[in-house]
């Protein structure tokens, strides 16, 4: 089987040209299941059950989140009523939404888990610890992890950490893709972070003018979205759905 994974969708633009690419790239790589990161697909930042409609109407089959889950209050209650929106899994009990959803395909299951990194970022539950717990419930072999982390030392040790025990850890949240696709332990599909879906010409989405002004002079400055042309950032992951063992990871770039 084949999974599509597409990183953070950054705003109007960046849904606007994943939708008019994404049937196409499915086609192509004869996709079975399709994973995006949403938390930046609303307007302004966030995600809104607006947005998250979109992405599902456009064939999208489940969302995942992170640091900016939480960020529109319009979206709270939908995480409870959408089981395949999914918030990082290490957030305190008591919040709303889940961490994992299964999805059921009829022939297999697919397990999807989010977890958020915790350096230099909130102080939420450590997410090796968490990982651990969450594995114990799932029965499905297919197990595809978004890690939304900054550090991508964080990210190595719980890909190294997970290797033979899921089927991908998949890195998100610095927008960057980058080109350490690997498949470990001859297992587990890897990479530091898949990139973003947004304009290519910009500061991870926004317009660079407005994120130079932020870091130059570090005074408020309302990040708007880079209106220059958008491209795709996202993997494909071929995997044996009967052992849930990754057979190849391809990086993907489309302008």
């Amino acid at each position: 089987m084949n999974l599509l994974f597409l990183g953070d969708i950054v705003g109007g633009h960046g849904c606007d040209f994943v939708a008019s690419k994404i049937a196409s790239i499915k086609k192509e790589h004869s996709i079975d299941i399709t994973v995006v990161n949403g938390e930046n697909s609303a307007t302004g930042n966030g995600i809104t059950p607006q947005s998250a409609k979109d992405l599902f109407n456009m064939g999208v089959d489940v969302i995942t989140t992170g640091n900016h889950c939480f960020r529109r209050k319009e979206v709270m209650d939908y995480y409870d009523e959408c089981e395949f929106l999914i918030r990082p899994a290490n957030f305190p009990e008591g919040n709303v939404g889940r961490g994992v959803c299964i999805y059921d395909m009829g022939r297999t299951q697919i397990a999807v888990v989010n977890l958020m990194g915790t350096l230099y970022l909130e102080a939420l539950d450590n997410p090796f610890t968490v990982i651990d717990k969450i594995l114990e419930d799932i029965s499905t072999p297919n197990i595809f992890v978004d890690f939304h982390a900054e550090a991508t030392s964080e990210k190595k040790a719980l890909g190294q950490y997970l290797a033979g025990r899921v089927t991908a850890v998949i890195g998100t949240h610095t927008h960057v893709q980058t080109s350490d696709e690997a498949i470990l332990s001859d297992h587990t599909a890897y990479i530091t972070d898949a990139g973003m879906c947004g304009a290519e010409l910009s500061v991870l989405g926004v317009k660079s003018e407005l994120a130079i002004k932020k870091q130059r002079f570090h005074c408020p400055v309302k990040f708007v979205e880079s209106d220059n042309p958008p491209f795709i950032n996202g993997i494909v992951i071929s995997f044996d759905e009967k052992l849930g063992k990754a057979n190849n990871i391809k990086r993907l770039i489309i302008r």
